[in-house]
């Protein structure tokens, strides 16, 4: 080879350098969802710092949990308390569609919360879809029933004398209540939906062993035009907790759902000490099942008003 064909075989390569060689693809650290408790519309870890695991069906960690105290159980009784006034005077339209905001938001998250129910209640994606699709559901149903729940309990009571005699049905309070331990979503939405829905402010204690859709749907409650402290989210052991609410002064009512038969004696003595209204345990063979107005009409008052029609003249009346 001459001197100046090796000259331009350099050059070449020189205009043409080797490919580098593909950088490695970095390994991402996993991120894990830090699950908080929900009261007065913030997100507090456990006042105890305690956490417990949360497991799955097959025993395979998914989560830490917060562990509430009974400290936590009496900061969301303040909460909810404070949040009552406001929101027992909204009208029974606005609750209606701050209910209905929340199946929009759950609807917009349906993807996590079918993953959350799989893992929580050991079903397949499909069972797990059809139970989230009913939860959803559910807050719709109870949305629409906001303005007319009046119309079926209340009304004009016929009396004998000159006299109106009116009932209203009114909201009982600050209510607290024991989420169902087997239905993580459907039955939480179930039993919250109804209390909420007429007026009260709730304290929910999640299911013990699997709390995390509960957790969740703090996130959508926050989101949704819920004032905070209308529903405040516990997580932990149901006993523990569940036993200062049910004794606590400023806890108006207590749904013993997720309680077995011996807690729930033991809570309805504790929550006699001022005559807290108790909904017992009942058992619930399909929670998809239309719920009807029970569970509504449980935590309601009802406030009767008599007022004089006047003298009464040839007509009957004195209008």
């Amino acid at each position: 080879m001459s001197e100046k064909s090796e000259k331009v075989e350099k050059v070449e390569k020189a205009e043409k350098p080797e490919k580098a060689g593909k950088p490695e693809k970095a390994e991402r650290l996993s991120v894990f969802k830090t699950y908080k408790l929900y009261v007065g519309g913030k997100f507090p870890r456990s006042e105890s710092g305690r956490v417990y695991e949360v497991t799955d069906s097959k025993d395979d960690w998914l989560a830490n949990a917060p562990l509430a105290s009974r400290k936590d159980a009496r900061d969301a009784v303040v909460a909810a308390r404070k949040a009552f006034g406001a929101w027992s005077g909204a009208t029974a339209y606005n609750r209606g569609q701050i209910l209905y905001r929340v199946a929009e938001m759950l609807e917009g998250r349906r993807d996590q919360y079918v993953r959350e129910v799989a893992d929580a209640e050991g079903l397949s994606k499909s069972r797990a879809a059809a139970q989230v699709d009913a939860a959803i559901d559910r807050w719709v149903w109870y949305a629409g029933w906001t303005d007319k729940i009046a119309q079926v309990v209340g009304g004009s009571n016929p009396v004998a004398g000159p006299y109106f005699n009116l009932s209203s049905p009114e909201p009982t309070g600050v209510v607290a209540v024991l989420a169902p331990q087997e239905s993580s979503f459907l039955g939480l939405v179930s039993v919250v939906a109804p209390v909420i829905a007429t007026g009260n402010t709730a304290v929910v204690v999640a299911s013990e062993r699997s709390p995390l859709p509960a957790l969740s749907l703090g996130e959508v409650l926050a989101t949704s035009d819920l004032p905070g402290g209308v529903v405040n989210v516990l997580s932990g052991r149901t006993a523990e907790i569940a036993a200062p609410l049910a004794a606590h002064q400023d806890v108006n009512a207590i749904d013993l759902a997720g309680a077995d038969e011996a807690l729930a004696k033991e809570l309805e003595i504790a929550a006699a000490d001022n005559l807290k209204r108790v909904l017992r345990p009942q058992p619930v063979d399909d929670w998809s099942a239309t719920p009807g107005t029970d569970r509504m009409t449980a935590f309601l008052e009802t406030k009767t008003v008599w007022h004089p029609t006047g003298s009464l003249g040839a007509s009957g009346s004195a209008y």
